[in-house]
């Protein structure tokens, strides 16, 4: 009996041996993640156009022998979602520039890392992408500041104004505007424009800057005040409060795109005569180098019907308030009128080294509110966001800014948290800048697409004479952050 027992348990073991299938060769295990095969394609897509030699990125990653010594740096930068540097909330608004990094893109860099960061079969490895060694445009007109620009090994940040001749006599509508620093490493951002008349622009603001009051936006966008201009009666009227604003041709930030209005079926129209204005911020890197940055022009060859206008509000906060030394997270709110239908088209959140993040909110003349973008700001890749439509506004509508910065020991880019921290053009100093771009028509008055709306503003007698009075003494209620239908 026992013998039977022991007969029957050894066939039945052999039989469930039988059905368990062996393993495979060892070619049907799931390959090796290689550098040619699979990572040098997404470093393509996504990074080499700053990590390439003579760019922003201080190290190349087009070869294998480039990328290998950060295969661990790499993969911790994409799953914290550190690299591509990008900002947005993805719950608002859809961004033509947006990075194109998948989830099946990260996971695929992070086992590249973990599995020996191998280099694989050179026959899978894909042609090296041609990176524009000069010009990514063809530019028909070329300017330069005036000479190379010596920048110095260590030191603070700083930032040059330098004027050059304006190469277009008359005025003239271009397609697109390329930026191109002589070194890129040393170079945080350019700013092109056409100088305006009057005192210079003061990005900061200084305490007790005029500003239009929210009792009288409405008024400024719809009057036809000029300086000391006289009326049909004989009579002079009353000057326009100052410039609360600047319009901008162009901007450069590491790893951005070339400036092209045609995406908006539009032209960028620069002023004939005078002077360009080219205003770069230069941040030392341990290496002493000199810069001379060069910005290029492709002409229109027909005259566009919409105008692409980059508008550059000065800064919204209260600015006879510091930021409290400690404070994680000082709130900002601002407001902005459309006086004219445009379509915003772009954004460029601007703050200074203890900037955390801005958020662009829409109050339609119906009441609906729309969050169009919310957004980290990180100093160091201040990005533009392309929007991929044109949201369109109509003349009222209401542009809600609201701002944080963290001005405690928590912020690893604060250089002292125990400061309280004034409002200015300085890097130690602190602005709320939201720059923005809009498609108008070809025709509009620039002067008359905005004004900011303030609470407290303090205009002369003369001005505000000139002001029809509104109803409402106060600003409209600030709605709390939302997308309305």
């Amino acid at each position: 009996m026992a013998r039977s027992l022991v007969v029957f348990l050894l066939m039945t073991f052999a039989a469930q041996t039988a059905q368990v299938p062996s393993p495979g060769p060892a070619g049907d295990s799931v390959p090796t993640v290689s550098f040619n095969r699979d990572v040098l394609p997404i470093l393509q897509r996504n990074c080499q156009v700053c990590h390439r030699p003579g760019e922003a990125a201080p190290m190349s990653f087009l070869t294998y022998a480039d990328a290998r010594p950060w295969a661990k740096a790499i993969k911790q930068a994409v799953l914290t979602r550190k690299m591509p540097p990008w900002f947005a909330d993805p719950h608002y608004g859809d961004f033509r520039n947006a990075p194109k990094l998948t989830e099946a893109d990260v996971k695929t860099l992070a086992a590249w890392a973990d599995n020996g960061a191998v280099e694989g079969d050179a026959g899978e490895k894909p042609a090296p992408l041609d990176w524009p060694n000069g010009w990514r445009t063809k530019p028909d007109v070329i300017v330069s500041i005036p000479e190379p620009y010596n920048v110095p090994a260590k030191g603070a940040g700083e930032i040059k104004a330098f004027l050059v001749d304006n190469p277009f006599k008359e005025d003239t509508w271009v397609n697109s505007i390329e930026i191109r620093p002589g070194e890129p490493s040393v170079v945080h951002h350019v700013m092109l424009q056409v100088p305006e008349p009057g005192p210079s622009f003061s990005w900061g603001g200084v305490a007790g800057s005029a500003c239009i009051p929210a009792s009288g936006a409405e008024a400024f966008l719809e009057s036809p005040i000029t300086l000391g201009k006289p009326t049909p009666n004989g009579q002079t009227q009353p000057p326009k409060p100052p410039k609360n604003f600047a319009i901008l041709e162009s901007v450069y930030v590491p790893g951005s795109p070339v400036t092209d209005f045609q995406y908006s079926d539009s032209g960028k129209l620069i002023k004939g005569g005078g002077q360009l204005r080219i205003e770069v911020h230069y941040t030392p890197n341990g290496k002493a180098v000199a810069d001379q940055t060069k910005i290029g022009f492709v002409v229109a060859k027909t005259t566009p019907q919409r105008r692409f206008i980059m508008l550059a509000p000065k800064s919204i906060a209260n600015t006879r308030i510091r930021i409290p030394a400690g404070e994680s997270n000082w709130e900002t709110r601002g407001e902005l009128q459309f006086g004219q239908d445009a379509q915003l088209v772009w954004f460029m959140p601007h703050m200074h080294l203890r900037g955390k993040d801005m958020t662009f909110d829409l109050i339609y003349p119906n009441g609906r509110t729309e969050t169009v973008l919310s957004a980290k700001f990180n100093f160091n890749w201040q990005l533009g966001y392309e929007l991929e439509e044109p949201i369109s506004v109509k003349k009222g509508t209401r542009m809600v800014i609201i701002a944080h910065h963290d001005n405690s020991a928590n912020n690893p880019y604060n250089p002292d948290p125990e400061k309280d921290v004034a409002w200015g053009n300085l890097t130690s100093e602190e602005m709320v800048l939201p720059w923005f771009g809009v498609v108008v028509d070809k025709n509009a008055d620039p002067e008359r697409i905005l004004a900011i709306r303030q609470n407290g503003c303090s205009l002369g007698k003369a001005i505000q004479s000139g002001l029809p009075a509104i109803s409402s003494p106060l600003p409209f209620p600030v709605p709390a952050r939302r997308n309305g239908k």
